[in-house]
This record gives structure tokens, sequence and C-alpha cells, in this order.
């Protein structure tokens, strides 16, 4: 029996065809996949860099110069003074607020001054009809149980607050802020009083400049500054 390939020679030539087409699509397949990656990569070391331009990864250099020292020594001895005169004239000033809420920071109870700040919003609320929204808000934030900022409370005022809930007054949170208020007057006041970056401020004394080998972060008197309360919300 004759080769079919000698009867139907077009077989063969159109089965070389063929051969040659996927290796043409083989090849050019590979150069596009070599070509993006490479396109990949460029775009990642690029990204890497804008990356490592950004401040927080030069902290150590930015806290040590001299513009930021002069930045942390604005706040004078004579005002820092005035602060420990009473609890009430630290919250009354912005910059004793921010250095207050930045020390509770480091001592893990920020929820204790953020409930009072929202609990000064709210009263600031214009109409009843602003009153329930906030109110809400607030109880799911620091009073409900296993509430994201939980305040430590009694159990009566818990009760006696979330039973108000559904039906806010301007007066709703009161019991429950002058509770969490004394508990900052007698215990994490007196311990900011006595704490380094305060007396620092006192003395009119700068911090010592950070060096990037300190991975131990102590709290200098840097720290006081640019702090706002996160209240987006309210």
């Amino acid at each position: 029996m004759e080769n079919p390939l000698l009867l139907f020679p077009q077989l063969n030539i159109s089965a070389s065809k063929d051969k040659s087409y996927y290796k043409v699509m083989k090849s050019s397949i590979k150069e596009e996949s070599h070509k993006a990656s490479k396109a990949g990569a460029k775009q990642k070391r690029n990204r890497l860099s804008l990356l490592l331009q950004k401040p927080e990864f030069h902290e150590g250099d930015q806290l040590g110069k001299p513009g930021n020292l002069a930045k942390a020594a604005s706040v004078s001895p004579e005002e820092a003074v005035k602060w420990g005169e009473s609890f009430d004239k630290l919250l009354s000033e912005k910059a004793g607020l921010d250095a207050f809420t930045k020390f509770l920071k480091t001592e893990f109870s920020e929820e204790n001054i953020e409930f009072w700040i929202a609990c000064e919003d709210y009263k600031k609320s214009k109409t009843a009809h602003e009153l329930l929204p906030k109110a809400k808000a607030i109880y799911e934030t620091f009073i409900q149980k296993d509430a994201p900022k939980e305040v430590n409370l009694d159990f009566q005022t818990k009760e006696a607050t979330s039973r108000n809930i559904e039906q806010p007054i301007i007066t709703t949170f009161d019991a429950a802020q002058n509770t969490v208020y004394r508990l900052m007057e007698q215990d994490s006041y007196p311990r900011f009083l006595r704490s380094d970056p305060y007396l620092n401020l006192v003395q009119g004394r700068n911090p010592s400049r950070p060096t990037l080998r300190r991975r131990s972060r102590s709290f200098t008197v840097n720290d006081f500054q640019g702090v706002r309360p996160d209240f987006t919300m309210w």
C-alpha cells in the first residue's frame, strides 16, 4: 500500500505549517510573559522606592531635627504649670488635652478620654433629631458589653444609661461621663503630673535626641505634639 502522504501531499504541508504556527505562538507567548514579568518587577521596585520615601520610614531622623525640637518646645513652662492646677484646667486647654490623650495612649486607656470627648460633643447637639444616631454610636462604641472601646462603669450606671438609649435626651450620658471623669481625675491625672514628659515641659527641658539603635521607645515630649483624638463619627 502506498504512503498516504505521497497520495495526499497537502496533508504533510498543512501539518508542517501547523507546527511552525504553534512554534511561533509559543515563542510569542513566552516573550510577552517575560515582558510582563519585567514590567511587574519594575512596578514593584517603583512602589517600594516611593514607600521608603515616606516620613514614617525615617522617624529617627525626623525626631532629631532642630525644627521638630522647636515645635516640641512650643508649650511654655508657664502654660504647662497651669495644667497642674486642676484637671478641669488641663482639659480646657487644647494642648493640655492633646498631651493628656497621648499620655493615656501609653497606658492603653485612651478610651476614657475619647468617651469624655464624645459626650462633650453629644451635649452640643442642636436638635433632638441629632441625639439618637449619636447616642447609639456612643453606646455601641463605649458602653455596651464587649464594645470595641468599652469604658469601666459600675453596673447601676451602665444599666441606667442602657435604658435611655432608645429615647435619648441631652443628659443621657451625664452619669457615665461623670464616672469616667472622676476615674481619670483620681487615677490617671496624678500619674500624668509625675510623668517625665510633663516634668520636662514644666522645667523647659528638651528631650534627649533619640537614636535609631534604641528600639525601646521612651515617651518623650515630642509625643505630646500633633495628637488629634479620632472622632470622625461625631
